[in-house]
């Protein structure tokens, strides 16, 4: 099943349940992916996106809250902050879990190592072939300081 299926008959569970704050959450989420995919549209491709390409919008989604719940706690607005952190768990649920520090630093290696990269310039590939088989499963920003340091180091 796919991940978009499985967010609408999410969205189909919370009415029937009566989860408003599951219901809310879940129609962002369907809202901005459907802005996504008209955002994608070409005159000659009317595809909508793939999984990979949700999972990222999904981790996009959580950066926004987890920076609004930070605001929130400096405001001194705890009640604020802790919605937006219902919304992240909400979110969450729907990706793959993510990788530890370990995972992250072992498969910056294995890509490393696979794609032949030794300098600072091969970043760049580095970057693309962990987002294109990790999509969803790490923060993207720690694995870019794990390969800039292991790409530092190989000089």
């Amino acid at each position: 099943m796919s991940l978009r299926q499985k967010l609408n008959d999410a969205m189909k569970e919370a009415m029937k349940a009566k989860d408003a704050k599951r219901l809310a959450t879940l129609r962002l989420v369907l809202a901005a992916l459907k802005d996504r995919d008209i955002a994608a549209r070409t005159e000659t491709s009317r595809d909508l996106l793939g999984d990979d390409e949700i999972l990222s919008l999904l981790a996009k989604m959580i950066k926004q809250r987890d920076e609004s719940a930070t605001a929130f706690d400096a405001g001194n607005r705890p009640e604020l902050a802790a919605g937006e952190r219902e919304e992240i768990a909400i979110i969450r649920s729907f990706m793959p879990a993510q990788m530890d520090e370990a995972g992250v630093q072992q498969a910056a290696e294995a890509i490393i190592a696979e794609l032949g990269a030794t300098s600072i310039k091969d970043m760049g590939k580095v970057m693309a072939a962990m987002k294109e088989r990790y999509a969803g499963q790490m923060d993207f920003a720690r694995a870019s300081a794990v390969i800039k340091t292991a790409l530092s180091a190989s000089k």
